[in-house]
């Protein structure tokens, strides 16, 4: 029993006396409940969900046939610069229903339960005379919209975690010193630990994806190459975004505190289960800096909107953009050894 004590006593010093991880593992969560009650805690949300096109929701009462609509309960409205993109929203049941107050149309999607009962709503509150617009699109099950967002976030954490344990255990075992005598170059060295999990991640992200769509009939609308030049993208941000992380840290409790820290925001705000439309715009616009949303927004458009390369672009260009960055940065204040 005093053997027992000892060790159990020991361990517990080498965990306090560790200030890093003991501050990670306190205030990650307090950052995260925090964060969270930030970006969603605006109470009960909304039934149903209102796009509105190229008008501030505050003058959609300005409108007089709008004016009862716009003040009936338990509807968000959200605001769209443009028709194609709210359109787009509402194909993918993303939306409810689309109103142009400034042209007295609406559209509503076919298929939508949720966008039949919310068009009975605006008709019966609307006495002027409006245009009906429709878009027409194969329903689309939850499961087949949120399976580019589960195959992103295994994507993450294979990248993220796959590499950062690896890194600084080398870097405490002494396994990294040993390496700097030879006349390997930090470059090299990195460049040979993307390329291994990049394989990895590659082969196991093509074999869930390709058994989910065949086995459980799941949507693939889009080309298998566009399908794999988007994995590849977001394979070598996500790892590169590891190998920043653990660059120069050489305790594994303060690198999974930052991990942590860096991919549980990453799976909440770049929409892998749900749609981040009702957050705070300050997170939306973060959203957009973190690999992941490019990623997920990528692989959902080829799947359920048979995407092109020219569509893709974006997503592509701002995922080599994020990899060269840290690449550049893990080269340059890599570590051989212990801080």
């Amino acid at each position: 029993m005093k053997r027992l004590f000892a060790l159990w006593y020991a361990r517990n010093l080498e965990f306090v006396r560790d200030r890093a991880s003991l501050s990670w593992n306190l205030a990650f969560p307090l950052l995260l409940i925090f964060g969270f009650a930030f970006a969603f805690g605006n109470g009960q949300p909304d039934q149903y969900r209102v796009g509105v096109i190229s008008q501030s929701i505050a003058k959609i009462a300005d409108k007089d046939s709008f004016t009862n609509f716009s003040e009936i309960k338990h509807i968000e409205f959200i605001s769209y610069d443009n028709q194609k993109s709210a359109l787009e929203k509402l194909k993918q049941h993303q939306l409810d229903l689309v109103i142009a107050p400034s042209i007295d149309k609406y559209w509503i999607n076919q298929q939508s339960a949720k966008g039949y009962l919310i068009e009975k709503i605006l008709l019966s509150e609307v006495k002027s005379p409006i245009q009906q617009g429709q878009v027409d699109s194969e329903p689309i099950r939850y499961v087949d919209w949120v399976l580019p967002g589960i195959i992103g976030m295994n994507m993450m954490f294979s990248g993220l975690f796959g590499i950062g344990y690896v890194i600084v255990r080398y870097r405490k075992n002494g396994v990294l010193k040993r390496l700097k005598a030879t006349p390997l170059s930090s470059l090299e060295f990195i460049s040979a630990q993307i390329l291994s999990r990049l394989f990895i991640q590659l082969s196991t992200s093509l074999f869930i994806a390709v058994s989910c769509i065949h086995i459980l009939d799941l949507k693939m609308n889009g080309s298998y190459l566009l399908l794999f030049l988007m994995m590849f993208c977001g394979s070598l941000s996500l790892i590169s975004v590891g190998l920043m992380m653990a660059s120069r840290s050489s305790s594994e409790e303060f690198a999974g505190g930052i991990l942590n820290l860096v991919s549980w925001p990453m799976m909440f705000l770049s929409g892998v289960w749900f749609s981040i439309d009702n957050a705070h715009p300050a997170l939306q616009t973060l959203a957009q800096l973190l690999p992941l949303t490019h990623l997920v927004s990528g692989l959902r458009d080829i799947m359920l909107e048979s995407a092109n390369l020219t569509t893709l672009l974006p997503n592509i260009f701002t995922l080599l953009l994020i990899t060269s960055c840290c690449i550049a940065i893990s080269a340059y204040r890599f570590s051989w050894g212990e801080q």
